[in-house]
């Protein structure tokens, strides 16, 4: 079929709806009848919105990028990015540019979204008022905030996010990100409270609080008051009250952009929205609307799921196809500030004959409420674990409704939880997958949760279906009788986790003593390693006393590390990277005795290579006299805390991250773990210390794949190399990952106290 003879859909918008609608019409044409071209303002082709926040702590815009980007090399899928369309000439079935271009259609499919909405608030214009809509307008809230961080060295910035509820909290979560001392403003009486009921309100907005961030409710925004240069320096309440602040943001909902389907005559409904009928298709036939600029059944709807539903609907109908929009998937599971939140289905009871099950506890900060009707409705608020398999149950018998709310711990007997999820249960409302299909895909060969989400596309969009998606490939393995080895190894069958407390409650102390109870054969260089580092996790004396000694890599006996010519670096500790000039002058000198090659390290580190083994005693002696430990840089242990210089040098520093990085490489320096272990500490949201270096995005982990398989080959041949070289006998090391770091605030000790239990022991260099 040639060019000329298809169909042309023009899609006028590129964001998550509009890259859905592409993919559903490209897998359902098979034939090719359709030519797509797909016009978007910003820069960037669709991206996930959703996790935008995620923006602040340290993903790309690449990394926020839906889907496979081969979509938009297919020949019959045309992107063009930074073209805004002005008008619709619907006679003609055209579409204008800002430019003037024509772009003609045979069908068209109106996905422009929405835009944030801004209350008529004076001074709104004022310089530092910012709205939290695209990646534009988050890196331009970024920018305006270092700018006045570095304005305003003697002080936080102050932030203030108008709007309480989901968008406004995810708002004040970036701020705070940023540096910001933070404040969110609400009109309603309670934070979220479209999602949460009156109880779960004040839970959450205790928790909210906890975070450091301040929160008014029942507050209305009276004017933003405005310096002479007209930068935002404080904001007046309808109450009489003021609070000064730098920077302000604007979280108080959406508007359809319908402006080209009004211009153009198409029916508008009464509170905004192209009006579309249950196909998606508007008042003209050659065009639908789909996502947040349609009205649908008389409704907007601002969650990507509806919208999600839409873009099947549209393909199918230009395909021939006649389903129905007959409601859409309306749940919210988040992670705001640390806070797990998820609500779904009647949250206010309003439900004829509804009951409610409440499970409150303030002092751990849960909130767990279940309405129970015909229908089944529910809602959770604060632990959301069961999220997943409550919302694919709506409609179902749930069974003792008590068993969703009390913990586990506390349940009794007749309060156990079993669900047995029907073939037509929704389990990812994303991509509209059902139990029934996840089944299906099992028993045609797709036997792993990877392989069923490649097949289903099931927890590849937000990820809160995941878990119900692990759970329903974990039962129909059972009922097959396919069994998941998590033996640690050949010589013990137990899980890491199963061998710790085994070895804790026999209070076993040798690894002779452990493979005689729990295992076979004389262990390898995957149980050694682990069985030392529980022994060592145990308080079990230094990692070089008596048999301990046999299980360490050769790089702990000799407290440097072995590189290929069979000489040794040695890498003086220096917590933060901070060194005085007397140091540096000391370890060159070192450095210059014993004839070292050096290096700066990408950890900051001062690295000295080419020391014999017979020179190792003397260098240690001369860097502890000059005041540095060794040792630290070649076990599995904390090796490292990097940092940047932070707001002791850096105009855009917020925090002191050097000092931070010092604490903590300081705290946990005899830290023992599985693996090695670095850390990096950024000063401020430009991330300079490159502290989520190691990060990627789930979506990404398949596109590493065959890096990982390369680099097992190449560690697999230098493993082969070594044990062929002169120090057989001994366990070398293996690819470790490294865990990498990033705190931009003052409560870096909370999550460390976990660490905290196991840095006991103290593993030096001997003087």
């Amino acid at each position: 079929m040639t060019q000329s003879a298809r169909t042309q859909v023009v899609v006028v918008g590129a964001g998550m709806v509009a890259q859905k609608f592409v993919e559903a019409l490209r897998a359902k044409d098979v034939d090719g009848r359709c030519a797509i071209t797909v016009l978007g303002e910003e820069s960037l082709a669709p991206y996930d919105r959703v996790h935008l926040t995620s923006f602040f702590s340290g993903t790309t815009p690449q990394e926020l990028l839906l889907g496979d980007p081969a979509l938009w090399d297919d020949d019959l899928v045309t992107l063009r990015t930074s073209t805004r369309v002005t008008r619709l000439e619907r006679p003609e079935q055209v579409v204008v540019t800002d430019v003037g271009e024509r772009i003609a259609y045979d069908h068209l499919v109106l996905a422009t979204g929405s835009s944030a909405a801004v209350p008529p608030v004076e001074g709104r214009e004022s310089t530092g008022c910012f709205v939290y809509r695209t990646l534009d307008d988050v890196e331009a809230l970024r920018t305006y905030v270092a700018d006045r961080a570095l304005a305003h060295s003697e002080r936080q910035v102050r932030g203030a996010v108008i709007g309480g509820g989901l968008l406004g909290l995810e708002a004040g979560g970036a701020l705070q990100a940023m540096g910001a001392d933070t404040a969110v403003v609400g009109f309603a009486d309670r934070l979220m409270p479209v999602q949460v009921d009156a109880g779960g309100g004040e839970d959450l907005k205790r928790i909210i609080e906890g975070t450091g961030v301040h929160v008014r409710t029942s507050t209305a925004t009276a004017r933003i008051n405005a310096d002479d240069d007209g930068r935002v320096v404080s904001m007046d309440y309808a109450s009489g009250e003021n609070d000064p602040v730098d920077v302000v943001v604007f979280a108080t909902g959406i508007r359809p952009r319908d402006e080209l389907g009004r211009e153009a005559g198409l029916e508008i409904g009464p509170r905004g929205g192209v009006v579309v009928d249950a196909h998606c298709l508007t008042s003209d036939p050659a065009i639908h609307a789909i996502g947040e600029v349609a009205c649908i059944q008389g409704e907007v709807w601002g969650l990507v799921a509806p919208g999600y539903t839409m873009a099947e609907i549209a393909a199918a109908h230009l395909l021939g196809e006649a389903p129905d929009f007959t409601g859409a998937d309306s749940s919210t599971k988040l992670k705001l500030m640390g806070v797990d939140v998820a609500s779904f289905g009647d949250a206010f009871a309003t439900t004829p004959g509804a009951r409610e099950v409440v499970y409150s506890d303030a002092l751990s900060g849960w909130y767990r409420k279940l309405v129970v009707a015909e229908d089944g409705h529910t809602l959770l608020v604060g632990d959301a674990t069961a999220f997943p398999s409550l919302r694919a149950m709506i409609g179902q018998d749930v069974g003792a409704p008590s068993a969703f709310v009390i913990p586990e711990d506390e349940r009794g007997e007749k309060a156990q939880v079993n669900l047995e999820l029907p073939d037509d249960a929704c389990v990812c409302s994303c991509n509209n997958v059902s139990a029934g299909q996840i089944r299906a895909a099992f028993a045609d060969g797709a036997t792993s949760v990877d392989a069923v989400k490649e097949c289903t596309k099931a927890g590849t969009s937000c990820g809160s279906c995941l878990p119900l998606v692990i759970k329903l490939v974990e039962v129909e393995q059972a009922k097959a009788d396919i069994t998941i080895d998590r033996s640690l190894c050949e010589h013990i069958r137990m899980s890491r986790s199963q061998l710790f407390t085994a070895i804790r409650v026999a209070d076993l102390h040798t690894f002779d003593d452990v493979i005689e109870r729990f295992g076979t054969g004389r262990g390898c260089d995957v149980c050694k390693p682990t069985v030392a580092n529980i022994l060592a996790s145990l308080e079990n004396g230094h990692v070089l006393s008596g048999q301990q000694a046999s299980m360490q890599d050769t790089n702990d006996h000799v407290l440097a590390n072995m590189q290929k010519d069979g000489t040794y670096s040695v890498v003086p500790r220096i917590p933060g990277g901070e060194v005085t000039p007397a140091g540096l002058i000391a370890i060159g000198r070192i450095a210059e005795t014993y004839g070292l090659y050096t290096k700066i390290t990408g950890a900051q580190r001062i690295d000295m290579f080419g020391a014999r083994i017979d020179q190792l005693p003397a260098i240690w002696k001369d860097l502890l006299d000059a005041g540095f430990e060794c040792g630290q840089a070649h076990g599995k242990s904390l090796r490292a805390v990097k940092s940047c210089v932070g707001s002791t040098w850096c105009r855009f520093g917020v925090r002191d991250s050097v000092r931070l990085a010092i604490v903590l490489e300081t705290r946990y320096k005899g830290l023992r773990s599985p693996h090695k272990l670095k850390m990096g500490v950024s000063g401020c949201a430009r991330e300079c210390a490159e502290a989520w270096q190691g990060r990627r995005h789930h979506r990404h982990r398949e596109r590493l794949e065959p890096l990982r398989r390369r680099q097992r080959r190449v560690q697999a041949g230098a493993r082969a190399a070594t044990r062929r070289g002169s120090h057989r006998g001994r366990t070398h090391h293996r690819h470790r990952p490294v865990l990498h770091v990033l705190h931009l605030d003052g409560r870096a000790a909370a999550a460390h106290r976990t660490l905290a239990a196991g840095a006991r022991r103290r593993h030096r260099a001997p003087a």
